[in-house]
């Protein structure tokens, strides 16, 4: 096999399995952060500026609730939601789920972005590993 094939190979090679490794690993960690900081007012206040109408301001709104186990039987919570309120104090808009929905995704770009630069990172030298493997496989052992 010659240089240039091996090196279209293992670049195909590589890059399949550093996308597959590094996005396993990273991706879920930054769900997890974003998903444990969505009740944040950073989070309150960047989604906020998205979502609520111009002229108002975003504000956390928290609220006794009931949930489930997985027995059914009712358990005390607390729910978070996004208002937008007016210059008067009056709540022109509510959201319970999609300011954090845009939380996560914005930490899931994150996450992408951070996986894409360790596969630029760590691309060629896995690459050129790839390529010295497969022509050591490829030369006569005698």
């Amino acid at each position: 096999m010659n240089n240039a094939k091996a090196t279209a190979i293992s670049g195909c090679v590589i890059w399949f399995l550093l996308i597959s490794v590094i996005a396993s690993c990273v991706m879920p960690i930054f769900f997890v952060a974003g998903s444990l900081s969505s009740f944040s007012m950073t989070a309150i206040n960047i989604t906020g500026g998205w979502i609520c109408p111009e002229g108002s301001t975003p504000q956390q709104n928290t609220y006794s609730t009931t949930t489930f186990d997985e027995f059914g039987n009712p358990e005390p919570a607390t729910a978070y939601e996004l208002q937008c309120v007016d210059g008067n104090g009056t709540v022109i808009k509510t959201d319970p789920v999609g300011y954090s929905f845009l939380w996560i995704g914005i930490f899931a770009v994150l996450g992408l972005i951070v996986s894409a630069v360790l596969t630029f990172i760590l691309a060629v030298p896995g690459g050129m590993l790839v390529t010295k493997v497969l022509n050591k496989m490829n030369t006569p052992k005698w």
